[in-house]
């Protein structure tokens, strides 16, 4: 397993993040242990969580393993998110300083630790100041409820207000973001991933296999059955079966990955995974697994490096869709260049 610092602090996580929004829905309890098991087993070390998912059941089953795994809480990096509401109440929801406070306490009780090593808003809120969460955030640091702390889903210019802000007010700085980020979803490359560069954050990309669509499970044309994603729910919010079917750059992506994975003798996912693994500002990628065999095969990624060729082919089936302005044409050509280290 590769290490790398957890965006510019001085923590080291592995390059595979394992994302639990399966736990308590996809993998019950037994399975979400042995998936917990093997992770550790492989070397992983930074585990994702979250208060909203299956309504805390995700973070309560980490818990539990962590309780009787004493070792595995002193090795892993535990990662959680605030923002949704869990109650019915008019200010249980958002980033204000009295929802945080009592979203981060509440997560801290069911996973049975008296700090977090990253905390992570879930996403932006348009009617609390940015002032009250970045305090809120910078007094959770200094009292040790959190080592550090990081956004999710943020725009490139959400993340560079907050940034600018942290600073400005002698705050400590957030060291990650967490989007999504995939083969089929690279629309983050215009601004988000610039963005994060010049802050000198790390990206936790989520859904790095397209909600399942680059695991190679899908067949044109074919509407999906069985217990997959798609197969349980056709309609399911951006991975929907209706909408990606229908655009021919899908299946393109989807027939290079398949074609390239076929060529290497392993799985689409671990080509799609070693793609993502690889890209500027890229800390830890987020693996979602409802199984035990799902998750060792995402893992066998780890070792898996693509070839110039590969990766170009790749690049160049998936590349995002801009208009002509403002990111179309040279700036494209720009862009492309600044990622890849040149001018």
């Amino acid at each position: 397993m590769e290490y790398r610092r957890l965006g510019s602090s001085g923590t080291s996580v592995s390059a595979l993040a394992l994302g639990t929004m399966t736990f308590g829905a996809e993998a019950d309890e037994a399975e979400s242990h042995r998936i917990l098991d093997a992770y550790a087993s492989a070397g992983g070390n930074l585990i994702d969580t979250a208060d909203v998912y299956t309504a805390g059941t995700s973070e309560e089953i980490i818990g539990r393993w962590l309780a009787r795994n004493p070792a595995g809480r002193d090795s892993m990096v535990i990662a959680s998110k605030g923002r949704f509401p869990m109650g019915k109440g008019v200010n249980d929801l958002g980033l204000s300083r009295r929802h945080l406070r009592r979203a981060l306490e509440a997560s801290l009780t069911r996973l049975g630790v008296d700090h977090l090593d990253l905390y992570q808003v879930h996403s932006w809120d348009p009617f609390t100041p940015l002032e009250e969460t970045l305090g809120f955030l910078d007094e959770a640091v200094r009292s040790g409820k959190i080592s550090y702390y990081g956004f999710s889903n943020y725009t490139g210019w959400q993340l560079t207000k907050a940034v600018m802000l942290a600073r400005a007010s002698g705050y400590s700085a957030p060291v990650t973001l967490q989007p999504q980020y995939s083969l089929l979803v690279r629309e983050i490359e215009a601004e988000i991933v610039p963005a994060t560069l010049d802050a000198g954050m790390g990206l936790l990309p989520w859904s790095p296999l397209g909600g399942g669509w680059l695991s190679g499970k899908y067949s044109r044309d074919t509407l999906p059955t069985g217990a997959t994603r798609l197969g349980e729910n056709p309609k399911r919010g951006m991975e929907a079966w209706e909408q990606r079917n229908a655009q021919e750059r899908t299946w393109r992506i989807i027939d290079a990955v398949g074609e390239t994975a076929k060529a290497r003798g392993v799985s689409a996912s671990q080509v799609a995974l070693a793609w993502v693994a690889r890209q500027p500002a890229v800390t830890s990628v987020i693996l979602g697994a409802r199984t035990v065999d799902q998750l060792k095969d995402n893992l066998a990624s780890a070792g898996l490096e693509l070839t110039p060729e590969e990766a170009g082919r790749l690049d160049a089936v998936s590349a995002p869709q801009f208009s002509d302005y403002p990111y179309g044409g040279p700036a494209l050509e720009q862009r492309s260049r600044a990622l890849d280290g040149g001018r």
